[in-house]
C-alpha cells in the first residue's frame, strides 16, 4: 500500500472520524501543516520511516480531495513549490533511513 491509498479501518462503525465537525477537522489540519512547514529538520524520509506518511502524503491527499494536480496538493503543505522546499531542505536519503521508511510502509493498511 502506498501512503496515498485511502483504506478503510476494521473498527469503520466505531470511527468517529467522519463525525468530526469539518471546521475542527480543518483547524487541526491547518495546524498539522503549518508544524511540518515550521519543522523543516523533520525529514520525510524520517516522517515516512516512523509514521508512514510525509509531507508529499499529505499533499496528495489534499490533491485527490480537492480534485487538484499532487503539486498543487504538495505545495500547499510546503508552503512554497515543492521544488522549492526540496533545494532548500532535503538531503540524501541513507540506506538506513529507505530501509526504516520501507519496513514502515509495510505496515500500513
Amino acid at each position: 500500500m502506498s501512503c496515498s491509498d485511502d483504506t478503510t479501518t476494521p473498527n469503520d462503525a466505531l470511527d468517529t472520524l467522519d463525525t468530526l465537525d469539518d471546521a475542527v477537522a480543518a483547524a487541526a489540519f491547518r495546524r498539522l501543516a503549518r508544524l511540518l512547514q515550521h519543522r523543516s529538520d523533520a525529514a520525510n524520509i524520517d516522517l515516512m520511516g516512523l509514521a508512514g506518511f510525509c509531507r508529499n502524503c499529505l499533499g496528495d491527499w489534499i490533491a485527490e480531495a480537492g480534485a487538484m494536480d499532487k503539486e498543487t496538493g504538495r505545495a500547499i503543505v510546503h508552503g512554497m513549490p515543492t521544488g522549492d522546499w526540496k533545494a532548500r531542505f532535503q538531503v540524501a536519503a541513507t540506506p538506513e533511513q529507505l530501509a526504516r521508511m520501507e519496513e514502515s510502509m509495510a505496515k500500513n493498511p
